[in-house]
Formats: structure tokens, sequence, C-alpha cells
């Protein structure tokens, strides 16, 4: 059974079906409900009027003997107060349903007086004579006619006559009627249900398969994309402009982003691998002619080399943590002390800061990276000074790092920060480093919610400037 409702289709057939079932049943419902309804209360109206019209003929003192009781073949009981049946339909052979079992007509026992003058009838109406009461009982039952049985809703009225006392006329009104045609309605409607389930089961299933089209285009297409691992192909994007059609948008920008995110990350693995790969045979060069002259064993080199590339590793490692999402830590760091601290033992490098305390939520580790780089990127491009300053901007942390050297052209502003770019081709990978210090200060700032960004510096050279989140007013209530 599950697998037999395992797809979106069977599942949208069913659900439809039976909703349409359930419908169906309830109005089914109600239709045989007001049907047979409106039917009952037409065979008691039928049936008062011919109670009626007797009761009509005894007002005037028409004689039990002269009265219309077999008009329309209907069943008609004359009842006195002493629930004696004195008149009745000539060919009724049984009837239930009145409250009189007879169908054979006595006289009354007296023709009545003043007392049956004064009589009121079983309703509780005050009649004068030859007045019909107008409280009508109705009841439901059963009459033999000329030896035909059938169901009978019976009005009952009253009369007072002159010299009968109050009657009582029961008339009735074939229910065969209602009964045929709730019947035919609910025979109709047990074959004409069923018939128009399956009508909307199998337009459901159309619908549902030509909606759910496209969608099994793009499984195909993605299930295409993953034997292949050509993240360039993309998904057929359909023209209707519906939630499909941006299933698949939303899935080719997907696509898109993980092409690129792929591409970035083979271009720094042969990156990393071609800067690796530097150091390496160099190391590996001075070790092997140690090895065969250690007379000309250069350990300052192999121990540079052996540095830079500690340094490179170190490099990549966080960058790797960096792209895999590693979230800062939520301490509160001191950007004054620790740009004092990058700056210690630096030639030329001048700290200012604003009085208190300038300080962002983050990693002291990280950010101290990215003082650092800045500073290490400072010392290599400037002439004689490097300045660095710490202040508030608003509520955001402010840390400006400027060199008095020749500047970054405007053109290569966002260049610089991208992985393992060199401005100065000409400069050797032991100066100029792998080109991933300022591409990790920039990453280290988004991932802290913040910005690194270059200018000219107003006597010239270049001015970085990193931004960060902070909370000043904070701040200055903790001081």
């Amino acid at each position: 059974m599950s697998r037999l409702f395992a797809s979106v289709r069977a599942r949208a057939t069913l659900a439809a079906t039976l909703v349409v079932a359930v419908a169906l049943v309830a109005a089914g419902t109600a239709v045989l409900l007001s049907l047979r309804s409106n039917l009952l209360g037409e065979a008691g109206t039928q049936a008062e009027r011919s109670a009626r019209e007797v009761a009509t003929e005894l007002a005037v003192g028409t004689p039990y003997a002269d009265l219309s009781l077999d008009v329309d073949d209907r069943p008609v009981q004359v009842v006195d107060d002493d629930g004696v049946l004195v008149a009745a339909s000539e060919d009724l052979e049984r009837i239930s349903g009145t409250g009189v079992d007879a169908v054979k007509p006595r006289p009354a026992a007296s023709p009545g007086g003043e007392d049956d003058d004064a009589a009121d009838d079983d309703s509780g109406e005050s009649l004068e004579p030859g007045e019909i009461g107008g409280r009508i009982t109705v009841s439901d039952g059963s009459a033999t006619i000329d030896g035909d049985t059938e169901d009978y809703r019976f009005a009952a009225v009253p009369v007072k006559t002159e010299n009968r006392g109050t009657l009582t006329v029961y008339a009735g009104a074939p229910l065969s009627a209602e009964h045929g045609a709730v019947n035919t309605a609910l025979t109709v409607m047990l074959i004409g249900f069923p018939l128009l389930l399956a009508v909307v089961a199998w337009v459901t299933w159309l619908v549902t398969r030509r909606a759910l089209r496209p969608v099994e285009g793009i499984r195909r297409e993605m299930a295409a994309i993953t034997a292949s691992e050509d993240l360039a192909r993309r998904v057929p994007v359909p023209g209707t402009h519906d939630e499909v059609a941006r299933l698949a948008t939303t899935t080719n920008e997907t696509l898109a982003a993980l092409e690129s995110s792929v591409e970035r990350q083979r271009g720094f693995v042969a990156d990393a691998s071609h800067e690796l790969r530097s150091p390496i045979a160099s190391l590996r060069t001075q070790l092997e002619v140690a090895a065969a002259h250690p007379e000309l064993l250069d350990l300052d080199g192999a121990v540079a080399d052996t540095v830079r590339l500690q340094r490179l590793a170190a490099d990549l490692l966080l960058l790797a943590r960096l792209d895999a999402g590693e979230r800062p830590a939520d301490a509160r760091v001191d950007l004054a002390a620790l740009a004092r601290e990058a700056a210690e033992g630096r030639a030329g490098v001048r700290v200012r800061g604003d009085e208190g305390v300038v300080s962002a939520a983050g990693s002291r580790g990280q950010l101290g990276r990215v003082l650092a780089n800045l500073l290490d990127n400072a010392e290599r491009h400037a002439r004689s000074v490097v300045e660095v300053s710490v202040r508030w901007d608003g509520d955001t942390a402010l840390v400006a790092v400027t060199d008095d050297g020749e500047g970054v052209p405007a053109a290569d502003r966002e260049r610089i920060f991208e992985r393992f770019v060199r401005l100065d081709d000409a400069r050797s990978r032991d100066d100029g480093g792998a080109g991933l210090g300022l591409a990790i200060a920039r990453d280290v700032a988004v991932r802290h919610g913040g910005t690194l960004t270059v200018h000219d510096a107003p006597a010239g050279g270049a001015l970085f400037e990193l931004r960060l989140p902070g909370d000043r007013a904070g701040t200055a209530r903790n001081m």
C-alpha cells in the first residue's frame, strides 16, 4: 500500500477523490433529507385538505351516509368524542396510525345534547357549532384499501357540529410518491457518484501528471548532472512562472553557486600546490646538497624556507577553516591594545587611539592576524612610516593602517583581496609572500560582520580601513 501511494500523483489523486467523495455524500444526504421533508410536507398538506373537505361537510350538517369519503381512494375516518368510528371510507379494510383501528362505523350512542354543545375537542380548542378547528395533528401510518396496502400521512381535523358533538376527521395522503422519489434519487446517486468519482480521479491524475512533468524533467537533469559531475549543466526552466519554474530557477542558482565554489576550491588547491612546490623543492635541494657536500649546507636558507613553508601552511589551514564556516568567538577584544601588541617590535610603526576602550566582539587570535597581515603589507610597501589609528566611528570600531608608499591603483583595489594575487609580479616569493595575507584579512573581517577596504591616504600611500560592529554605549558602561 505504501508503494502504491509513494508518488505525489497518486497521493494527490487519492486526496482529491476523497474530498469530492465526502462532499458528494454530504450534499447527497442533504438533498435526500430536503426532498423527503418537502414530500412529507406536501403529503401532510394533501391529507389536511382532504380532512377539511370532509369536516366542512360535517359542519353544515351533512349526514354520514352522504359524506365524500371515497375521493381519490384515500382512507378517511370520522370519530366522535368517545373514540367511536361513526363514518369511514367504503373500501377501507385495515388502518393504523390514527389511534382508531376500527374500519366499520357504528351509530353513535346518542344524538348529542347541550353537554355535547359545550364539549371541547381533544386539542383543547373551544369551538362553536359549525366551526372547524385550526390545530391539525399529523401522524404516519398505513392502510389497506381494496386489498392494496400503502403507507400514509394522516391529518386529524376537529369539527363542532350542531347535534352530533365534536367529531374528528382523519384523512390520509399516500407516501408512495415520497418513497418513490427518495428511492429514485438514492439510486441515481449510487450510480452517478461512483462514475463522478472515477472522472474526478482520472482528471486529477492527468492534471497532476502534466503539472509534475517539469519536476520530472528537473529530476532527470539533476540525476544526469550527478552522474556526469558536470556542474556547468542547468536544469530546464518551464515558462509557466509558477512554483515549479521558481524551483528550477533556484536549482540553477544553487548549481551556479556550487560550480563557482568548486572552481574556487580547485583554483585554491592548484595555487596552494604551486606555492608549496617552490619552498619544498628549495628545501629538498638544500638538504640533498648538504647530504653530498656538508660543507655547502646553507643552514640559514633552510631555516628560512622552513619558516616560509610553515607560514604558508598556517595560512592555508586558516583559509580552509574560514571556508568551512568556522564561527568566531564572541569575546570582547580591545582593538587599541591589540594594535599596540601587533606593532610591538616593528620599526617605524606608530599607533594612535582614542581615549577609552575601542572594542569589538570576535576572536582575538583572528583579529590579531588581520592587524599583523595589514602591518606586514604596509611595511612591505612603505618608504619610512606606517601609522595605525584606532577610534570610534559612530557605533563602528574603525582601525586604519596607513603607509607612505605608492598606494594601490583604483583598478586593483578589489583584486588585491583575491587569493594568491601579487600586483608586483617581479617581486620574489621570498619578499612578496604568497599573496594570501590580504585575502585572509578580508575573509576574517567579513566573518566578524565587518568590512576591509583600501583607499588613498591623505598624505599619499595606501589607507586600509577595518570596520567592525561594536557597542560604544555598552563599552562606556563597562568602564
